[in-house]
């Protein structure tokens, strides 16, 4: 597959434009109107903006908000550029689905609906009502060898990420990923897409010491070399990334072609919004930037995406916790458009506004 051709990605999904100033000029009125002085909700006004303008109107709501967590192996691992054995994937996966991890904790707090969909680990997965089966292959390749993933197991990815969001109920889309070695993805993918020097996109992922960060860095160049062909959107996401990775991408261009809130969580799934981006332009303008994680390279992907985020809590979990947490702040966005009054319902002069 060649991305030149104007036929290669006739599969992907038209991203809706929100080009409409009418409407923009509408919430804008809306929201500056409330009873309180211009401004003085802050980031919590461009996010009610943001909310109107997907969702075609000047009351948005939010319903039946789901939480995809996408799990799989990568075959670089065993060139020790984690802390922890891929055995730790699998492990995690029964964690969440048990409850016990912190994304179940959120999503149970928030009424957030949670489903882990195995795209690639390692290990077969019993059935378990919160897991959708959707494996292309035990662990991708190793990319200091070969391309991570083929060109076609890479769009059975996407198309998988696509169908699995294109069935969900709801208008609010979170992503998140389980996989050990997938920090190492993200920051392949950034530093080749983003053109990002290597060293500033390279981190800890799940607790390297020093010693192991500087061979992680020196594993990830000679992968960075190996595909140094490997310069479009497409042929980066198969030759360096992970199959939950390529998965979220073809969420998030579903999402956004569904005019779905995309609350994007940290670092992988947000390099997975770069990919995305960049195969199916506009899907940035469905997201909303949810914290920046303790990963080096997020401060960058986050520049990259002229992005701002809502929280700053250090956090470098993944599995979509961030977005989560983050998940009230849109509920408040909402419910201040919709019910707040206006100066002229609450009958008081907007010069004696406090």
């Amino acid at each position: 597959m060649t991305e030149s051709s104007p036929l290669s990605f006739a599969w992907l999904p038209a991203i809706p434009s929100l080009n409409n100033p009418a409407l923009q000029a509408q919430v804008s009125a809306s929201i500056d109107n409330k009873t309180k002085p211009l401004g003085a909700l802050g980031q919590l006004e461009s996010v009610a903006q943001q909310l109107g303008m997907i969702q075609n109107s000047t009351q948005p709501s939010l319903n039946e908000p789901q939480i995809c967590v996408f799990a799989a192996d990568h075959g670089l691992t065993r060139h020790g550029t984690s802390a922890y054995p891929n055995a730790v994937t699998v492990q995690m996966v029964h964690n969440i689905l048990a409850g016990g991890a912190a994304i179940s904790v959120f999503a149970r707090q928030h009424q957030i609906a949670l489903q882990v969909i195995d795209a690639g680990v390692a290990t077969d997965l019993p059935y378990h009502p919160q897991l959708l089966h959707h494996k292309i292959r035990y662990g991708s390749r190793d990319a200091l060898n070969e391309q991570a993933m083929s060109d076609e197991e890479c769009v059975a990815a996407l198309t998988t990420g696509m169908a699995i969001v294109s069935k969900l109920p709801g208008n609010v889309l979170m992503v998140g990923e389980m996989g050990i070695g997938n920090t190492s993805a993200a920051s392949l993918l950034l530093a080749r897409l983003g053109k990002v020097p290597l060293h500033e996109c390279v981190g800890r992922g799940t607790g390297l010491d020093d010693a192991g960060l500087r061979h992680k860095e020196h594993i990830l160049t000679q992968v960075l070399a190996l595909h140094a062909q490997a310069q479009s959107p497409f042929s980066a996401l198969a030759a360096l990334g992970g199959l939950e990775v390529a998965m979220m991408v073809g969420a998030l261009i579903q999402g956004a072609s569904q005019r779905r809130v995309l609350l994007m969580d940290g670092f992988i799934a947000g390099v997975a919004l770069l990919v995305a981006e960049q195969l199916a332009p506009g899907v940035r303008q469905y997201a909303v930037f949810a914290h920046q994680s303790a990963e080096p390279g997020h401060q960058h992907l986050l520049r990259l995406l002229a992005a701002e985020p809502l929280l700053q809590l250090q956090l470098r979990l993944g599995e979509g916790s961030g977005a989560a947490l983050a998940y009230p702040l849109l509920q408040s966005a909402c419910l201040f458009l919709r019910e707040m009054a206006s100066f002229e319902s609450a009958g008081i002069s907007e010069q004696a506004a406090p």
